[in-house]
């Protein structure tokens, strides 16, 4: 190894010995051999596994946390292969080629990435991972559920990456503050729980940030919406309608918004607000905020509620919420209600008649007094759609239900389901069939359309079904 490597320094038989004294990286393991992580195969003898955990501490201990911070990833793994290739010399470990390289691209991830997740959020075929303790690792692939053969060394390696998550967007995960929503880099977003919360070990739930937009060409390639139903949601957006996406959990509601917001116009200003960033807008004009949890004083939170007042301040063309799931919800009909057209957020519930309600109990937290039939004609007079989304029994992800409010009468609110989805069977292989019933009385927008000059283009994408 080069003299002048500013890293790991020489290789000496003293330093080796006196390696356990010299600084270590805060993401170090213990000391005691611990079952490998899924890049060793699983029949690696528990003698190899003990030999190998020997030599990662033996590797930890000889690093400068400074200097490895300094160098790029792949300069980074090269240092460190031929550090493991002269302590396993050394030590006399009999550790073949592959083997060597697992071991480094293992350490290079602790201590730059976010360990033995790394492989999962490389592989695009992977929609979300779930961590359930440092011994249960799942995945989504397909709308399906799979354990894959991912482990951590123990809890305090879970426990540390957790917190390296937390800490990455300026939030902290304790027990003192056990729960906490981040994002990574790339946008994904996560969801920690720690103990002794989650009983059984750290829990982290990571929805992937994908990195190639979906746009409804896509959605319609895959099997979630007809040609038909993407034209009418292309004019919904482009004629400023405020719009819910509605569905359960993971059942493509962000993906659904971010498709709609291709259609916003580049001159529009758009203020967006989420409790973990992960909307992809393309407009050039958007300002992002983010909601902040309270510091261990309960101090300083600043919720969504909060965000909604200041975005009406800061003349917005359009508010978009990444989930109303509160008192905000109040703000939000106000900003839908006040010359903001177009806004749009997501909200769970398990069909549109469901979203209406929701809607009506989170105003009535925002303990403004309001009667019930009060809040139903403000929602009225706000929500001009309401699209759900669901991801149904075979794994796909499809919209079900496009649905109009097309008013109030006494109590009772009055939607049209201009298009709801019919399952009529399922294929050999076990994929669902279905088909859309469509509903072409006039719209309650029908003046917004004209206005915009889409009325006929909106009747033509209904007489194409």
């Amino acid at each position: 190894m080069s003299d002048s490597m500013p890293v790991f320094g020489r290789r000496r038989r003293e330093e080796l010995e006196a390696a356990a004294a010299m600084p270590a990286l805060a993401a170090a393991a213990p000391a005691a051999p611990t079952p490998e992580a899924s890049r060793f195969p699983a029949d690696t003898s528990t003698s190899v596994r003990a030999e190998i955990a020997e030599l990662r501490n033996m590797c930890l201990a000889r690093m400068d946390a400074t200097a490895v911070a300094a160098l790029p990833p792949e300069r980074l793994l090269i240092e460190v292969e031929r550090l493991i290739s002269d302590l396993a010399t050394d030590k006399r470990v009999q550790l073949n080629a592959r083997e060597q390289r697992a071991l480094a691209t293992e350490l290079v991830d602790d201590m730059l990435g976010l360990g033995p997740l790394e492989p999962l959020l490389l592989d695009e075929s992977i929609n979300d991972i779930m961590v359930n303790g440092p011994d249960h690792v799942f995945v989504e692939r397909s709308g399906k559920l799979l354990q894959v053969p991912v482990r951590f060394r123990d809890w305090a390696h879970l426990t540390n990456i957790c917190q390296r998550i937390a800490a990455s967007v300026g939030r902290r995960v304790d027990e003192a503050s056990p729960m906490c929503d981040a994002r990574l880099k790339d946008g994904s977003r996560v969801n920690i729980v720690l103990p002794p919360l989650a009983i059984d070990g750290p829990s982290i739930s990571i929805r992937k940030f994908s990195k190639k937009p979906i746009d409804f060409k896509k959605l319609i390639e895959f099997g979630a919406m007809t040609p038909p139903i993407a034209r009418v949601l292309e004019i919904a957006a482009r004629c400023r309608l405020n719009i819910i996406v509605s569905g359960g959990t993971g059942s493509g509601k962000t993906t659904m918004m971010n498709a709609l917001s291709r259609f916003i116009d580049a001159t529009e200003r758009i203020v967006t607000i989420e409790d973990a960033a992960e909307l992809q807008l393309q407009q050039p004009h958007v300002v992002r905020l983010e909601t902040r949890p309270a510091s261990l004083e309960g101090k300083g939170e600043v919720t969504a509620r909060d965000l909604v007042r200041n975005a009406l301040r800061m003349r917005p063309d359009r508010v978009i919420i990444g989930e109303t799931r509160g008192a905000e919800a109040f703000d939000m009909l106000q900003a839908m209600n006040t010359g903001h057209d177009g806004s749009m957020s997501t909200i769970h519930a398990n069909n549109t008649r469901d979203a209406l309600s929701r809607i009506e109990n989170m105003v009535q937290m925002s303990s403004m007094g309001l009667t019930p039939r009060a809040i139903r004609q403000q929602v009225c007079a706000a929500v001009n759609l309401i699209i759900q989304v669901e991801r149904q029994r075979d794994g796909g992800r499809r919209v079900t239900q496009v649905t109009e409010i097309a008013g109030i009468e006494g109590e009772t609110q009055l939607l049209n389901d201009i298009f709801k989805l019919e399952i009529t069977g399922e294929t050999p292989n076990g994929r669902l069939i279905g088909r859309y019933e469509v509903s072409r009385i006039r719209s309650s927008f029908q003046e917004r359309l004209q206005y915009y000059g889409l009325d006929r283009a909106w009747m033509a994408a209904l007489e194409e079904t």
